[in-house]
């Protein structure tokens, strides 16, 4: 019963022409194959490093330019009143 199992598989694909086996299917998913996958690193590449100059020159003149300076807050006498001291001292 097997062989005429067998038989009638080869059989049929005799008959469609071709062999299921032999034939690989082709996997057509993108509209551009693997031709672009180098230009695009390299897009990307530049992107990045232009970015890093950019970001790295941005910090440094924010970083270079002096901050503006506030006056302290007048000394209020109702402020940091403290009934009982802290365990850990008073740390001021």
């Amino acid at each position: 019963m097997a062989t005429s199992l067998v038989r009638s598989g080869f059989l049929r694909s005799a008959l469609r022409g071709r062999a299921r086996s032999s034939q690989v299917p082709k996997r057509n998913f993108a509209s551009s194959g693997h031709h672009d996958d180098a230009y695009e690193t390299a897009k990307w590449e530049k992107i990045t490093y232009l970015g890093i100059v950019g970001c790295t020159g941005l910090a440094v003149y924010n970083l270079s330019k002096g901050h503006p300076h506030f006056k302290e807050p007048p000394a209020y006498p109702y402020l940091h009143i403290r009934n009982k001291e802290f365990p850990w001292g008073t740390c001021l």
